[in-house]
C-alpha cells in the first residue's frame, strides 16, 4: 500500500518493516534484507540487553540460512548509556559479541552525547569499537532508506 507521500511499508522480518521508495517490487525481492538496524533509546538494562540478544539471535538466524547479515546497533537519547564506557553494564557482552560477529557495528548519537556531556559536565568515553554518528535517528532513517530492516529494542 502506497501512502500519499509515495512511501510504502513492506514487512521483511516478523515484527519489522522498512520504508521503500514508491513501494516497487524492485526492492531486491531475491534477498530478505541488506541489514538490520537496532535502535536503543532507553538506558533500562533490560532494553540494552535486548539489543545484545537481538543481534546474536539475528546473526544466528541468518547464518543458519547461509546468509550474512549486516547489523548496526544505534544508541540515541538516554540509550547512549549502552555504549558509555563509564556507565554500561554490558562492557563484556558487547565486546564478546562484536568479536564474534564481524558484521556488527555500534553507533552512538553525537548530538545526544554532547547534550549529556553538557548536562553532566563530563567527557563521555565510548566503549571500544563504538563510533559517533551526527544524529542517531538520522542514521536509522539513512539505513532504512538503503533497504535495512528496523528494530526498536
Amino acid at each position: 500500500m502506497i501512502s500519499a507521500n509515495g512511501w510504502s511499508r513492506r514487512g521483511l522480518l516478523a515484527g519489522t518493516a522498512i520504508l521503500t521508495a514508491g513501494g516497487t517490487a524492485a526492492a531486491k525481492e531475491d534477498r530478505l534484507v541488506d541489514g538490520v538496524v537496532i535502535l536503543v533509546d532507553s538506558n533500562e538494562p533490560y532494553v540494552m540487553g535486548h539489543a545484545v540478544s537481538y543481534s546474536a539471535n539475528l546473526a544466528r538466524h541468518f547464518a543458519d540460512k547461509g546468509a550474512k547479515l549486516l547489523i548496526e546497533v544505534v544508541a540515541n537519547g538516554k540509550g547512549i548509556d549502552v555504549f558509555r564506557a563509564d556507565k554500561t553494564p554490558l562492557v563484556e557482552p558487547l565486546a564478546t559479541l562484536r568479536q564474534s560477529l564481524p558484521n556488527l557495528s555500534y553507533s552512538m548519537c553525537a548530538s545526544s552525547k554532547a547534550i549529556a556531556e553538557a548536562k553532566e559536565q563530563v567527557s563521555i568515553p565510548l566503549i571500544s569499537g563504538a563510533i559517533l554518528v551526527p544524529f542517531g535517528i538520522g542514521r536509522v532513517v539513512d539505513l532504512q532508506l538503503k533497504g535495512w530492516a528496523y528494530i526498536h529494542a
